[in-house]
């Protein structure tokens, strides 16, 4: 009886045991393309290669570490059109289109790189161009994977296109201190289990050993 309950308890910590040594994702490490609303970026619908915007459209890019659009970081900065296109005339038979492009924070870079200062670009492009034209003309080289993601933006990253990112692979921001560890925040998942298993083992034993003695 002894033995048929302490395999079931164990049985019962082998997920947290396991989960406890787990490294968790955090998401996904991309560009996010946006278009400006008013004063508002909103998360685009579609790709830049079939975006076509119109003439005094803003559209952004943000390099970034997010789990999916709903919690994505926006493009920094207040610039707009008339701002990011002040010296660049209007054409005939050609738009203008005002790009932020935010390549992130050191913390979302891959490792051993480092991400240029951000910019802003007005492209002045064909009527008909997409987004990711006007971005071309202004940010190459452009880099795509096999299924059309976008990769990089002026070069950057150099290597990687949306890969998944663990807690442990995501560098903290240069500003934060990675803390020492504190015995006040208690003892870890896998310590506390740990001791379950002893403390229950002991009081089996001594269960047994009672039971034995009667």
């Amino acid at each position: 009886m002894i033995r048929r309950a302490t395999v079931l308890f164990l049985a019962a910590l082998l997920p947290l045991l396991a989960g406890a040594g787990r490294a968790d994702a955090v998401g996904y490490r991309y560009w996010s393309f946006w278009e400006q609303d008013g004063t508002a970026w909103t998360y685009a619908t579609q790709g830049p290669s079939l975006a076509r915007p119109a003439d005094g459209d803003v559209h952004g890019f943000r390099f970034s570490v997010s789990e999916n659009s709903a919690d994505a970081a926006q493009p920094r900065g207040t610039a707009d059109f008339d701002t990011i296109c002040a010296k660049t005339p209007a054409a005939d038979g050609r738009k203008r289109v005002a790009l932020v492009i935010d390549f992130g924070t050191p913390a979302d870079a891959p490792s051993g790189e480092t991400p240029p200062a951000g910019r802003t670009a007005c492209a002045r492009v064909p009527e008909d161009a997409t987004t990711a034209e006007a971005l071309a003309s202004v940010a190459e080289p452009l880099r795509y994977d096999t299924n059309a993601l976008l990769c990089a933006i002026a070069g950057y990253p150099e290597k990687g296109c949306g890969e998944q990112v663990s807690t442990e692979e995501k560098a903290p921001a240069p500003t934060e201190e990675k803390p020492e560890p504190d015995d006040s925040d208690g003892p870890s998942i896998g310590l506390l289990a740990g001791i379950a298993v002893v403390a229950f083992l002991g009081t089996a034993a001594l269960w047994q050993a009672r039971r034995r003695a009667s």
